[in-house]
């Protein structure tokens, strides 16, 4: 029973950090963030904070790596695509992922976010792309689906920028299939 109340403490005490740490690398980059800063935010002792972390970029680095494996389960889907399951689809469960987990956007499109961290986030959709689509498309030479795919990753960023910005009223599907459509139509640019 002792564990299992420890676990929890240490869950809560992680999750009131991260907060903090969204909440203050909204307004300012991470290089202007202090761990006195953070830990007023969350409410918490220095002691506290380096009982989980070294210093503010593990606990970026932290829940980058939390995200990126969230993130590739999120795209697992690409890997075992049926006919049945649309490209719309396993779109909006990205997009539903991102909505649910909007820390992950802060991190990676926010003004002070982690532009590497975006990339690479960006290179796993695009390489699980690349696998899905290269065998529809044997003649489309390599470079010409790696143009291409940096091209849909960056128009799908585009869709997701404007839709948190727009609040995210929006729902996932309609949004998924606005990606999806704009998705078929540079599709024929490959045939």
């Amino acid at each position: 029973m002792k564990k299992l109340s420890i676990d929890h403490r240490t869950r809560v005490t992680k999750l009131l950090i991260r907060k903090a740490f969204i909440n203050i690398l909204e307004q300012k980059p991470i290089q202007s963030i202090s761990i006195k800063e953070l830990c007023c935010e969350a409410q918490i002792n220095r002691g506290t904070f380096y009982n989980h972390y070294t210093d503010i970029y593990d606990l970026l680095k932290q829940i980058e790596d939390e995200l990126q494996l969230d993130f590739e389960k999120a795209l697992e889907p690409l890997n075992h695509i049926e006919d049945e399951l649309t490209s719309t689809v396993v779109i909006a469960k990205i997009f539903k992922y991102i909505k649910e987990n909007i820390d992950l956007y802060v991190l990676t499109l926010g003004e002070h976010g982690d532009k590497l961290f975006t990339l690479k986030l960006m290179n796993m959709g695009k390489e699980r792309f690349i696998d899905r689509y290269s065998n529809n498309f044997k003649s489309v030479s390599k470079e010409r689906m790696e143009y291409f795919c940096v091209f849909i990753s960056s128009g799908c960023l585009g869709i997701l920028q404007k839709w948190v910005k727009d609040g995210m009223v929006t729902s996932v599907e309609e949004v998924a299939k606005t990606a999806e459509d704009i998705v078929i139509m540079a599709i024929g640019t490959l045939e």
